[in-house]
């Protein structure tokens, strides 16, 4: 191959992308390692934490660009652990304020009723583990085969019918506002 100068190209060279195949199998079966089972949370209950913990700070005179008791999740900021158990962050509020902003459009629950409700719902399906109920809680897939095909752990602990139930009952939860 040359360019149009005349210079000689070596031949392109392609090296097949090996996916490892201890990645394909932590998808799979959900092997999160320490994390396995750490409490996580779902977008629209990340929003609601958020903002229920700025509305306590605004009751005490605080603005949240000054010293936050927010999680390092959220921030880029220092942090460093609390007396009260929350990460105490130093951050100038541009990352707290692009989460909220990200929240506030990706969340698909927004009535605090409604996120609760979803939590219950999700709760009573202990054969998931809780970073599935969560995944299930922020994606909101319309059928069991986009949910798994985004989860693939899901592929042998729910059927396809009790899964497409549940996601007929989230999207009952849903609030369609503009």
């Amino acid at each position: 191959m040359s360019t149009s100068t005349g210079i000689k190209l070596p031949p392109a060279t392609h090296r097949k992308r090996v996916v490892p195949q201890s990645d394909l199998e932590a998808a799979s079966t959900l092997k999160l390692g320490e994390d396995q089972n750490t409490h996580t949370l779902s977008l629209s209950e990340a929003r609601l934490v958020i903002n229920k913990v700025l509305e306590n700070k605004r009751r005490g005179g605080k603005k949240y660009d000054e010293p936050e008791y927010v999680s390092p999740l959220f921030t880029g900021g220092f942090c460093c652990w609390g007396d009260d158990g929350l990460a105490n962050v130093w951050d100038d509020g541009r990352n707290l304020t692009k989460t909220l902003d990200y929240l506030e459009v990706f969340a698909r629950f927004k009535d605090e009723e409604n996120i609760k409700a979803v939590e219950r719902l999700l709760n009573s399906h202990t054969e998931l583990e809780m970073f599935e109920r969560s995944q299930l809680g922020s994606l909101c897939c319309d059928n069991a085969e986009e949910a798994k095909s985004l989860i693939p752990s899901l592929q042998n602990k729910i059927s396809d019918v009790d899964l497409q139930e549940l996601l007929d009952e989230l999207t009952k939860l849903r609030n369609f506002v503009e």
